[in-house]
């Protein structure tokens, strides 16, 4: 997983509410066992009409967005199942990190746990944010994990709260995986003192058997 310290980039704006998983990564796309491979599926009913072409219509397929790395969008982002497809497609499509005034439980861990931070900001902070990427090109902020602020030049600046264990991870680029691996000297030793316990144990209990017989 790559670290996540501090992000400054073009904003694209996503104004809808209850976004769920199943549009941000459809069903019929699932197939794959792999990590990759998602991106170009990512929001497809609403990024591309019924020939394949990419809707005009749909914001974030236009030219102004397409080097952004952060998406703002509504409350109760990532709603519905639990697929870790959906964070895999958005960071294919180019996003390091989401801004909303709440995410489902399951699809914000989900993302810390690929690399994807989730920002959740007030209401008002959302709209001026959301506001100025739509009205502006170019639009930018910056995203600071270690201070927790999320500001732009134009006098935005906005606290955002995160559980100090993920705050970590994310700084440190360590999945569950690599935490648990981060730990391995620790864990053999664990375990050699534990083979050497359990081998004792036996003795005991053999001995105590031989008595018995």
């Amino acid at each position: 997983m790559e670290k996540f310290t501090k992000l400054t980039s073009i904003v694209a704006p996503l104004d809808r509410a209850n976004v769920d998983t199943d549009q941000i990564i459809p069903k019929q796309f699932l197939k794959r066992i792999e990590r990759t491979g998602f991106g170009e599926f990512a929001f497809f009913d609403w990024r591309y009409l019924e020939d394949g072409v990419p809707n005009p219509d749909f914001i974030l397929n236009e030219d102004r967005y397409s080097t952004a790395n952060i998406l703002v969008g509504g409350r109760n982002f990532g709603s519905g199942s639990s697929r870790e497809h959906a964070p895999w497609a958005l960071m294919e499509m180019g996003y390091k990190a989401i801004i909303a005034t709440s995410f489902a439980d399951i699809f914000r861990n989900n993302c810390m746990q690929n690399g994807l931070l989730p920002v959740i900001l007030s209401e008002s902070e959302v709209d001026t944010i959301m506001a100025r990427a739509l009205r502006g090109s170019g639009y930018k902020v910056t995203v600071d994990l270690d201070t927790q602020t999320v500001t732009d030049d134009q006098g935005l600046s906005a606290k955002f709260d995160v559980d100090p264990f993920r705050k970590n991870s994310l700084l440190e680029g360590l999945d569950d995986v690599g935490i648990t691996m981060s730990l391995g000297e620790a864990i053999d030793s664990f375990e050699e003192k534990r083979t050497a316990r359990w081998k004792s144990y036996q003795g005991v209990f053999i001995t105590h058997c031989k008595l018995r017989w």
